[in-house]
């Protein structure tokens, strides 16, 4: 054999290895059987497919069976019968049929609002000029209370679960999620990269109690109108749930709540289990106030860079407006021309998901409010309060799976206050829908806990 030829056999022959390395890296379906059973499926472009190949063997070594589901296979009708008027829809459809021959549980969506559709909803509180607001309770509420399809358009004019009148235009919407539904809300692939890394390293080893069991709660005086702190009652009301859990309370009340969040800052980075702030937000920021009537305890994106937690990472539920709006789609040209804040989101996320994607530590999983977040003391009703602090409750009771407990609360908020579709938009009842229709789990919706022994 001479040279030349030898050195053909070498590269052909690295050339194949570097090639099924390469092959290997990309998701494999082609295993996948329609009758199979399956616990969650990734729905996502497939620009993110690669990326996503170690966290579905991290969640298949822990048992959990996982599959990658391409957005365009469902469009182009790859594993069941393409149905629905809209893309929104025909994902919805899908997600139907994959509960009935795969019995899957968790659906977790990769991608941002530009990447998997989102659903507008227009449950108008009558509150300002917010007529519709983003929906991830769309796609998990699949069936009606008679276990038929829940389509949120009982009217038929593609307007998603309308209340807008005297009456709901779309009337007995179950609201109960028949799957665990979360999202990373990634831009790119980097971010997409950085919180599977923290995802497989948070669950695959037990937390040391030493910082698991702390729990930090921020809180002030919400509403001037009212009298009392607000927050911090909502913060002592979720710490009353967890008694095994030892609190560190940043209150307006007692001082320990800086102005401009450095108190906060320190507290993350030494680590905590769980972290609960009751205030207001916006996409970029979160604050309360003090009885005064200034704000303290600014902790916002700029704020976010600051933090040095590592692997010592929070579950957060942040009450607060519009903290968790990952909708990236700015329609209106004024506030991408002359508002920063806009633009800053466009190119960041939202507050909840800047807190989970953070590199050097920031949170696990964020659940929030992608609209204007109400409080029981508002209004009469449950509010985002109530949820928070029930998902605390369900925590302790005994659930460990983050997105059973997303789940699980929704479900409970709606026994124990049922909605009532004949009364006017605004009105109790459909500030109730609204509080869960807005309340969504930016993470990892098979998450356990507090990681496996």
């Amino acid at each position: 054999m001479n040279k030349i030829t030898a050195y053909t056999v070498i590269f052909i022959t690295i050339s194949s290895i570097i090639g099924s390395i390469l092959v290997s890296a990309n998701v494999d379906n082609s295993k996948l059987k329609i009758n199979n059973k399956y616990d969650m499926i990734i729905i996502a472009p497939e620009k993110f497919s690669s990326s996503i190949v170690n966290l579905i063997n991290h969640k298949n070594n822990l048992g959990i069976i996982t599959y990658f589901i391409s957005i365009d296979d469902i469009y182009e009708g790859k594993y069941f019968e393409v149905k629905g008027r809209d893309y929104q829809e025909k994902i919805k459809f899908f997600i139907k049929d994959a509960i009935e021959t795969w019995e899957i549980t968790y659906v977790l969506f990769v991608g941002s609002s530009k990447d998997v559709p989102i659903r507008y909803c227009y449950n108008n509180d009558m509150y300002g000029t917010e007529n519709r607001f983003v929906s991830d309770l769309y796609y998990a509420d699949i069936y009606d209370e008679n276990y038929n399809f829940s389509s949120w358009d009982f009217d038929n004019d593609g307007l998603y679960g309308e209340w807008n009148g005297n009456e709901s235009d779309d009337k007995l919407i179950d609201l109960k999620p028949d799957i665990c539904l979360g999202r990373l809300a990634c831009i790119n692939t980097k971010e997409l990269e950085t919180v599977i890394a923290k995802i497989i390293k948070y669950e695959n080893q037990i937390a040391d109690e030493s910082w698991f069991k702390k729990m930090v709660v921020i809180g002030g005086d919400t509403y001037d109108e009212f009298e009392g702190y607000e927050g911090e009652v909502n913060n002592q009301r979720a710490i009353d749930e967890m008694e095994d859990f030892i609190p560190i309370k940043l209150w307006a009340s007692t001082g320990s709540l800086s102005r401009f969040g450095l108190s906060t800052i320190q507290a993350i980075n030494k680590g905590c289990g769980f972290l609960y702030l009751s205030g207001h937000g916006n996409k970029n920021t979160w604050v309360t106030y003090s009885p005064s009537g200034n704000y303290v305890g600014r902790f916002g994106k700029l704020q976010m860079l600051f933090l040095f937690n590592k692997y010592k990472l929070p579950i957060c539920l942040v009450g607060g407006c519009h903290n968790s709006d990952f909708n990236l789609v700015n329609n209106n040209l004024y506030k991408t021309i002359f508002l920063p804040w806009s633009f800053q989101t466009l190119r960041t996320g939202c507050w909840s998901w800047v807190l989970v994607s953070n590199q050097r530590g920031g949170s696990i999983a964020t659940i929030g409010s992608t609209g204007l977040c109400w409080y029981s003391i508002e209004y009469g009703g449950g509010g985002s309060d109530w949820l928070n602090v029930n998902f605390f409750k369900n925590y302790n009771s005994g659930e460990k799976s983050l997105g059973k407990i997303w789940r699980d609360t929704i479900s409970n908020f709606i026994d124990t206050f049922p909605i009532d579709w004949e009364s006017p938009a605004g009105s109790v009842s459909s500030i109730d829908a609204k509080s869960v229709q807005e309340w969504v789990l930016l993470g990892d919706p098979s998450l356990q806990i507090g990681g496996y022994d």
